[in-house]
């Protein structure tokens, strides 16, 4: 075989059965081998970036490693934006491109950049192939790479010749894998039961690690107040009666207060970034740290772990749910207090009963959450509709959800939409999108088209870029400075151009029946929710802030109201 059967002979080993791609030159080896194979669905996106983050949305929808391939030089920066959002959040990627023939390499050839250059810093790790004779030991490390430990993005680029060449060298990868050792459970146990208000804070390493089991039936023998980043929406599920929601820049008063006063952090699969802790000298001052992850280089990196425990996630929280099962926490007291704030200090939606009244964000959101199935996959894009989102959808499992958390990137939501389709055929997949963000990745329409994926698209229509103008607002003095769209195309007029039904709504009276009539149709659709230009996410914490100075509406409303007086 050729080096390209040879990475196909690795898909099948791995049953990779989904790939995203776009042809060109030195990756067309390739190509004429996918021609021969029947087993592998090749995916055709219309740009680089759209197949990296199609890639991204299939791996978090499906838990399964995602693969995209491109071409040499404009091919493969295109992906780039796509793999570094992978790496920002640890998703399991295999990434191939072709390469100009060895011999031409550094000689400024048609259609040549320094792959392995560029991206040092956005993968798990990066390869150039030089021969054909160590290709099938390459992909072996790299698949397993991607997909172990702590997940990502793993880029192999391969030299025209070396796609062409033929070889009969066999794989040989060994991995090994880290353990948690006795003694640290020991003491993070110990710790646990001296706490008198301690507190579970997930991430999205749940997920990664496939711990979502585990995880549900600790949170549930142990009955402790539990908040979650971003990306951890979803771990506890639905229905948690100790879930205070979502904590930092945007997250609820519940859970931020809860920080402040916990006297212990549990923290498992996150990795304590700034959107979450806000000012870090101000989050959970009174409290000890215990660190579980699977990724060493988190522990004490912004915050000193009194307990730091590397190992499987699922291995560590058995353990901890059989020793706390044995003898269940005496914190009553703090269970009922955390209670307290969730009834007042959650997140809350008013439902603008008058039918003629313009659409609210959150009233939107809600409504959507209580009408889709439970299984419904919403992808995002970045900004104030993804803040909603997180507010305001209640998910069921954290794959529900898909989210550009480290990179934020605004383009994600339609390409991983499509991922996570092909991930899940029969589940309801909805592109929650801005009119910004939707704009940078429309061209992938065509791909909803041409596979006719029943995916549902809701953009969500303030005519600027929503979340700058409302930090422009609070903290710029109101200072706008390009973030007008008011001259966004026709939503529906340019949906129907790739035979993509669609419709329009502006008020609370056609709310229920947009939803309604996207959700029953049997294909593609795409509605355009008009809303208010100055309507704000709340509550917010100023970049660079305490959590614990959270500032919402009516504090807002306040604040403007004392200043016009003086």
């Amino acid at each position: 075989m050729n080096g390209a059967q040879h990475i196909l002979q690795a898909f099948h080993h791995h049953n990779i059965e989904t790939v995203f791609g776009y042809p060109g030159g030195c990756i067309m080896p390739l190509y004429d081998a996918l021609v021969d194979d029947v087993s592998v669905e090749h995916v055709l996106c219309r740009h680089e970036q759209g197949c990296a983050l199609a890639a991204d949305g299939y791996a978090r929808a499906s838990g399964k490693l995602g693969v995209c391939i491109a071409t040499s030089g404009p091919g493969a920066t295109n992906l780039i934006t796509g793999v570094a959002n992978a790496y920002q959040d640890s998703i399991p990627m295999l990434v191939i491109t072709g390469q100009v023939p060895s011999a031409l390499i550094g000689t400024d050839a048609f259609q040549e950049t320094d792959v392995l250059g560029m991206t040092l810093g956005i993968v798990k790790h990066s390869y150039l192939a030089e021969s054909a004779d160590e290709l099938p030991g390459i992909l072996e490390e790299a698949i397993e790479l991607a997909q172990s430990g702590r997940p990502g993005p793993v880029w192999i680029d391969i030299p025209k010749d070396v796609l062409l060449a033929e070889t009969s060298a066999a794989p040989a990868y060994a991995p090994a894998q880290p353990k948690a050792t006795r003694p640290e459970l020991t003491c993070a146990i110990a710790m646990l039961r001296d706490a008198r208000k301690p507190l579970l804070y997930s991430g999205g390493g749940i997920s990664l690690a496939h711990a979502e089991d585990s995880f549900r039936e600790f949170a549930k023998c142990s009955e402790l107040p539990a908040v979650v980043t971003l990306k951890g929406i979803g771990n506890a599920g639905k229905h948690s009666a100790h879930n205070l929601g979502m904590l930092g820049m945007h997250g609820s008063r519940a859970a931020n207060r809860a920080v402040d006063e916990c006297d212990l952090l549990l923290v498992i699969g996150a990795r304590m970034d700034d959107r979450a802790t806000g000012k870090l000298d101000g989050f959970a001052p009174n409290a000890k740290t215990i660190h579980i992850d699977a990724d060493a280089s988190e522990f004490n990196k912004l915050r000193n772990a009194d307990i730091a425990i590397r190992g499987d996630l699922n291995t560590i929280l058995k353990e901890l749910t059989q020793t706390i099962r044995d003898t269940p926490l005496a914190i009553n007291d703090w269970r009922k207090q955390c209670q307290t704030w969730r009834t007042t200090g959650g997140f809350q939606a008013a439902d603008n009963e008058e039918p003629l009244a313009p659409i609210t964000g959150p009233a939107f959101i809600s409504q959507l959450s209580r009408t889709a199935p439970d299984d419904t996959v919403i992808a995002c894009d970045v900004g104030q509709h993804q803040m909603w989102v997180a507010q305001h959808y209640q998910f069921d499992h954290p794959r529900h959800h898909l989210t550009s958390g480290g990179l934020g990137t605004m383009g994600f939501g339609l390409p991983a939409a499509i991922g996570a389709q092909f991930a899940n055929r029969n589940s309801t997949v909805i592109n929650v999108t801005g009119d910004g963000s939707f704009m940078m990745n429309a061209q992938e329409l065509a791909t909803i088209r041409r596979y006719n994926l029943p995916v549902k698209l809701i953009i969500m229509d303030n005519q600027c870029l929503g979340m700058v103008r409302q930090q422009q607002e609070l903290f710029y003095n109101n200072r706008e400075s390009h973030i007008n769209l008011d001259d966004n195309p026709d939503f529906v007029a340019m949906a129907r151009a790739f035979d993509i039904p669609a419709l329009k709504i502006d008020r609370t009276d056609q709310v229920r029946r947009g939803i309604e009539t996207i959700l029953a149709y049997n294909g593609p659709m795409l509605l355009h929710v008009a809303i208010a230009r100055e309507e704000n996410v709340w509550p917010i914490v100023k970049p660079g802030g305490s959590n614990k100075e959270m500032i919402d509406e009516t504090r807002r409303t306040a604040a403007d109201k004392k200043e016009k007086i003086a």
